[in-house]
């Protein structure tokens, strides 16, 4: 279920920083900022089992991060 809702969050985002590059970065990094919360409180988890808890969040925040950037990349490629 996390899953879908990673992927709907960075194909809004996607196509928010297409539309509207500087209004798009204040949504980014709300959401990687929430994801930063699950990363550190997955972590508090002992051993070797925080770092496997946190690994989704990270992995979350990073295409988070990506998507973003790639659509403000397309957007400036674009010839007008």
């Amino acid at each position: 279920m996390m899953v879908v809702g990673i992927v709907a969050i960075c194909a809004v985002l996607l196509v928010l920083a297409f539309l509207v590059p500087r209004l798009s970065r204040h949504p980014e990094r709300g959401t990687q900022k929430s994801l930063g919360v699950g990363t550190r409180t997955a972590g508090k988890a002992p051993g070797i089992l925080g770092r496997i808890f946190s690994k989704p969040f990270r992995s979350s925040q990073k295409a988070v991060g990506r998507s973003g950037s790639a659509g403000r990349r397309g957007r400036r490629k674009m010839p007008f």
